[in-house]
């Protein structure tokens, strides 16, 4: 289960994320609940107990939007941590020492693609890991990333949209209050989800998962033919950003209400 990125063998930063493994039951079925991986073995010999959030994406960044959220969510992801009896560090502490190795090695991040460049992760990565490790009693890694793509809200008589084991009404905006009768559905709106994968010391993957947030556009009230606009306040239903860390944590903290196949 070595992971890529800091392997530098393949140029795939989320290959890890994608592999299969086991559910555990629950009282709702949801099909579209994420396959999280989990390498037990290797979590049982780590011991976890002290992790750090980092500011960065494990893949490539969020789109600005969300990404000026990100600080919010990690903070409610800190406390789900703590309150399950993990010390979480200050990300300030992984991000002085993210920045240090930037000038040491470049910005791993092409800011005209946005693309990753994995060697440069891997050596900063590396790098924050060997000052990390003499100075602090870090057990693990914690990437959060807010990762958006595309759903349709067109379940049924409600028009639900289902991803990563939620399910999710469509909101409205703008001064109208109804929608065509002639909207089209089947027409795709973004939709955002927690992407979550945790590193032992030794830079090796323990687990990922994902789970689903919200969406991030909107019905347009103002158009006559319905489309979608983004919507004005990006992810600010607490409960749904709650739901989706609980998803995307389990098993390693488990979720009673987990939605998958048992």
């Amino acid at each position: 289960m070595h992971h890529p990125v800091f392997s530098g063998l393949k140029p795939c930063l989320l290959v890890f994320l994608y592999m299969v493994a086991g559910c555990s039951g629950a009282p709702t079925f949801n099909p579209t609940t994420f396959p999280y991986a989990i390498d037990q073995e290797r979590l049982e010999q780590s011991s976890i107990k002290t992790v750090v959030i980092a500011h960065v994406n494990l893949g490539a960044p969020s789109r600005n939007y969300l990404a000026k959220e990100a600080p919010r969510i990690d903070s409610q992801i800190a406390s789900y941590l703590k309150e399950n009896g993990y010390k979480v560090l200050p990300q300030r502490t992984f991000e002085q020492h993210w920045n240090t190795a930037v000038r040491a090695f470049g910005n791993p991040v092409d800011p005209t693609s946005g693309k990753m460049n994995t060697k440069t992760f891997a050596q900063i990565m590396h790098r924050v890991r060997d000052e990390m490790a003499a100075n602090t009693d870090l057990d693990a890694f914690v990437f959060t990333d807010v990762v958006e793509f595309d759903a349709s809200f067109s379940g049924g008589l409600k028009h639900l949209a289902r991803w990563d084991g939620v399910t999710r009404t469509p909101t409205m905006q703008g001064p109208g209050d109804g929608v065509s009768t002639d909207f089209d559905w089947s027409m795709l709106a973004a939709v955002a989800s927690l992407q979550v994968a945790i590193y032992d010391m030794e830079l090796k993957p323990i687990f990922s998962g994902r789970g689903g947030l919200d969406a991030t556009e909107a019905i347009d009230s103002r158009s006559s033919k319905g489309r979608y606009i983004r919507r004005r306040n990006i992810l600010e239903n607490e409960r749904h950003v709650q739901e989706g860390i609980e998803l995307a944590f389990h098993p390693f903290i488990r979720f009673e209400d987990w939605p998958g196949q048992p």
